[in-house]
């Protein structure tokens, strides 16, 4: 049995704190997973510069319910849902992912969560679990499943290596040649025909 275990952010939508970073113009807010390995270091630094400018949930949420799944990836993920379960593996949060799941046809998303205060200022952030997504895949593979994964960032490659087969997705070249070993796309169709070799 197969479960697929793939990343939201940079696979099924655009990388929500760069689009942040435009409505809001803040360049350095730019910065993602694809840049910073560390993501505990990512997300404190991140709230700094929020709290620096007053900003919060509100705008944050404000930027999400313009964003729209990356072109093909509705139907990418209707398409592979007929054929095996999915999982969405996330660093983000429950308060951003809720529209975005909604227009992807609400597919179960593992996610974290923002502690948020009254007037709206992110105040802290809390993991699911540690190192979610390998500690999830590893889960499911105890529970008798083979997971096959995909993702695009630094934070993707231990779910990806620890899984029956695992894909970068869109990723960056720096990451794509550091792993020689995994294969990458760029487009939905070969992702999915990727799996698909991969499934009973």
């Amino acid at each position: 049995m197969q479960i697929v275990c793939l990343d939201m952010e940079g696979v099924l939508v655009p990388e929500i704190w760069i689009a942040f970073s435009e409505a809001s113009g803040i360049p350095v807010l730019r910065r993602t997973t694809r840049d910073e390995p560390d993501y505990d270091k990512l997300m404190k630094w991140r709230l700094g510069i929020l709290k620096e400018h007053g900003l919060g949930l509100n705008e944050i949420r404000e930027t999400i319910s313009k964003i729209e799944p990356l072109e093909g990836a509705r139907e990418f993920l209707d398409r592979l849902r007929e054929e095996t379960q999915v999982i969405i593996l996330s660093d983000t949060f429950t308060q951003f992912a809720q529209p975005l799941i909604k227009k992807l046809g609400m597919p179960t998303i593992f996610c974290n969560s923002l502690v948020v205060a009254d007037n709206g200022e992110i105040t802290d952030y809390r993991m699911r679990i540690t190192d979610s997504k390998l500690t999830t895949v590893k889960a499911l593979q105890s529970i008798g499943y083979d997971t096959i994964a995909a993702g695009d960032s630094y934070n993707d490659l231990a779910m990806i290596k620890a899984s029956k087969a695992g894909f970068l997705f869109r990723s960056t070249e720096k990451i794509i040649a550091d792993n020689p070993d995994i294969p990458h796309f760029d487009r939905f169709n070969d992702l999915l025909n990727g799996i698909r070799e991969h499934l009973d």
